[in-house]
């Protein structure tokens, strides 16, 4: 751009500036005047006027009082509802608060009087025709006909002028027909052939007045803001006219033009939107509330000259502001003229749009779209994230957060629709239409995500335990976490069940194996010996017959011990035990039968005595069922370890021997009933061995724990120091 060009420019901008300003203190120049006018309409209004106009509004707030006292007033005489009955039903009626300032009198259609509430003066004065006679500063005469309806409605009064009377009239009729209507009021009785008439003189009316005001504050014929003065619209109007007029025109100057600048090249959608909005949320209201309060001095609070300052330079830039907003809109437009046919095509967002869609985009086109893109595409990425987060509420933590940002996010909303004032009507309709939308595709993705839940809780109903339970169920994630837990612990179960099924039929075939091998032989050798006369055979078949019997004695005790164990009701003898004395004692007892083995004891014992709170026998007994097993199944000619440890709470004592067959047995399930490392069951045993060990352990609160690594057999036994009880 050259010099002169840039030049001209900068004239322009000095002659915009200078003239939005112009029009801006012109604007602030009028504040004194509209002052002045509401100020002189408030003098202007006579003490006899003010009061006039609080009597009406005062009466005007019983027209529904008294309508619904004719329903109530009629049913005092016909007694078609139990008062109490209606007072339970209906509860305290205002009719009954403004009563207290009335004389009201019910009349049948010779002008009888229908209740005694009121004496014969006072009849004759409601029931008066003239207004003198009446002496009352208000009365009301409300009449009824034969079906019930509503006749007429006569208002009168001393204190009440013919405008008054007939603006009373038409709001008491209204308020009639509306509580004709009321199926609340009209149940109690229907008001037929009468006549209802209400009385209020000129100090019951002060009263009342005086009343009205203390709740509902004084009712004033004024001027309340400087929106009702004409300095203030017609100024204005006058001004965005002008303002309009120089922005259309100025540019016929080519000096003085400055519509080429970057500031005014934007879409033609972009000034409309923009002067919709700043017009219905900001002329409307906000300009109107800053004058006001400018005028009233309570802008910017405080003393001294500086506030009063800063307060007029708040003013000069809201006006400047609104006058350059017009200025800048129309010189956007003003394009359309100089450009023609080529401005909507190159000016407007509709069109890029359609060329874009159309694969017919300029490069221009294309900028635009993929920056619009872009702009949408942060603000979906935005509410996708808020909408994810309230879809993964984690129900078992604090949701205070949550529900503070669900809570600030609408308040937000909410405080623009109430910017739009008369429009708020509007925006509500469309955010209700929005937050529908919003919330059937919530509750739409929740039913969803509650399918899925619902299809895997049918899964572990039917029993399939290993079908997965995957899925992003948003705010039923933490029960799908449960869901799992259920199906891992059901699995568990069941596979438990299983092997006790399978433990049960090997039970049934481990018994009758072990049981029918001694009791066969028992037989055998009895048959023998009743044929037999050979005396030293006789001899040999009894010895057998002993150990048969007695390895069955053996069978059926360790059955009978295994079983109480399981059933939990061994009777458990606890007393003072040297537990390392007693492991001694096991392993001199069995002595033999670890030479007999070719076995090699390693002891690693404590030298002190360990005293322990434990059941002797029960202790013994598994010692001597480990040993005796280590006997039976160890490797010969090799070393067996026993070791025992003492800690703080317990003691730890370790078994460890190398097995002379292959272990290729399920740790879990060796220490369980009648299951043995050969399964060939060549060696002599009820399998019970580990099973009673294990069970004895448990019931002293011990665990016992079998693990092998190759061909090396270790039994873990813990025991806990239970506290010894004084003596």
């Amino acid at each position: 751009m050259d010099t002169k060009s840039k030049n001209s420019r900068k004239a322009g901008i000095i002659v915009v500036v200078i003239f939005l300003s112009i029009c801006s203190m012109i604007m602030m120049s009028q504040y004194s005047n509209m002052k002045y006018a509401i100020d002189s309409a408030n003098t202007e209004t006579t003490e006899e006027n003010t009061q006039s106009a609080l009597y009406e509004n005062a009466l005007l707030s019983i027209s529904y009082d008294l309508a619904e006292g004719n329903f109530l007033l009629y049913n005092e005489y016909s007694g078609e509802t139990d008062p109490a009955e209606v007072l339970d039903e209906y509860g305290q009626r205002d009719f009954d608060l403004t009563k207290k300032y009335l004389d009201y009198g019910v009349f049948d259609e010779e002008g009888q009087q229908l209740l005694d509430n009121i004496d014969e003066e006072t009849v004759e004065r409601l029931d008066s025709n003239g207004e003198a006679a009446s002496g009352y500063a208000f009365r009301a005469h409300y009449t009824f006909s034969d079906s019930g309806e509503l006749s007429s409605v006569q208002i009168d009064g001393t204190a009440m002028s013919p405008e008054e009377e007939y603006n009373l009239e038409s709001t008491y009729l209204s308020s009639a027909q509306e509580v004709e209507y009321n199926e609340e009021i009209s149940s109690i009785a229907v008001p037929e052939s009468i006549s209802v008439i209400y009385g209020m003189d000129q100090e019951n009316l002060e009263e009342f007045t005086e009343a009205y005001s203390l709740e509902y504050g004084e009712y004033e014929v004024q001027l309340n803001s400087v929106a009702d003065t004409s300095y203030y619209g017609e100024t204005l109007r006058t001004l965005c006219f002008v303002v309009f007029l120089v922005a259309l025109l100025l540019p016929v100057r080519r000096k003085l033009d400055i519509s080429d600048m970057k500031i005014f090249d934007v879409p033609f959608e972009v000034p409309i939107l923009v002067w919709l909005f700043i017009y219905m949320v900001y002329l409307d209201e906000l300009p109107v509330r800053i004058v006001d309060l400018t005028i009233e001095g309570t802008l910017l609070p405080g003393m001294g000259h500086g506030m009063e300052i800063l307060a007029t330079a708040l003013n000069f830039v809201m006006w400047f502001f609104i006058f350059g907003l017009i200025f800048w809109s129309v010189t956007s437009l003003r394009a359309m003229f100089r450009m023609k046919g080529a401005y909507w095509r190159e000016r407007t967002l509709t069109m890029k749009l359609i060329r874009h869609y159309r694969g017919q985009g300029t490069e221009s086109d294309e900028e635009m779209v993929r920056k619009a893109g872009g702009l949408i595409k942060r603000i979906k990425g935005f509410l996708a994230k808020q909408y994810d987060a309230l879809q993964h509420i984690d129900f078992r933590e604090k949701t205070n957060r949550t529900i503070l940002k669900i809570v600030i996010i609408n308040y937000i909303i909410l405080a623009i629709v109430c910017f739009f004032w008369y429009y708020g009507t509007l925006a509500l309709i469309v955010y209700s239409v929005i937050l529908f939308l919003f919330l059937r595709k919530y509750v739409k993705d929740l039913q969803e995500k509650y399918k899925l839940l619902l299809k895997s809780t049918n899964q572990l109903a039917e029993g399939h335990l290993d079908a997965p339970i995957e899925g992003d169920i948003g705010v039923f994630n933490p029960i799908q976490e449960e869901l799992k837990k259920i199906q891992k612990g059901f699995k568990k179960a069941v596979d438990e069940e299983v092997k006790n099924e399978r433990m049960k039929t090997e039970l049934v075939t481990n018994v009758s194996h072990d049981l029918r091998t001694p009791l066969t032989a028992i037989i055998t050798y009895t048959d023998l010996l009743k044929n037999e006369k050979d005396e030293e055979k006789r001899k040999e078949y009894i010895d057998v017959l002993e150990r048969k019997s007695l390895r069955l004695k053996v069978l059926i005790e360790d059955l009978f011990e295994i079983s109480k164990a399981a059933s939990k009701s061994v009777t458990m003898h606890f007393m003072k035990v040297d537990i390392v004395d007693l492991l001694k004692q096991v392993g001199l007892e069995n002595d033999n039968k670890i030479k007999d083995a070719n076995l090699e004891f390693r002891w690693k014992l404590p030298e002190h005595k360990l005293v322990m709170w434990l059941d002797s026998q029960k202790t013994y007994r598994i010692f001597e069922n480990l040993i005796v097993n280590i006997t039976k199944y160890a490797m010969s000619h090799t070393r067996v370890y026993i070791e025992m440890t003492e800690q703080e709470n317990e003691v730890h004592i370790s078994m460890k021997n190398v097995s002379a067959t292959e272990l290729n047995f399920d740790t879990e399930e060796i220490t369980d009933r009648f299951v043995r490392g050969d399964t060939s069951r060549n060696t002599e045993g009820s399998g019970l061995g580990l099973a009673i060990a294990k069970s004895f352990v448990e019931l002293q609160h011990g665990t016992l724990k079998i693990s092998t690594e190759a061909d090396l057999f270790k039994a873990d036994i813990t025991l806990p120091k239970l506290e010894i009880p004084p003596e």
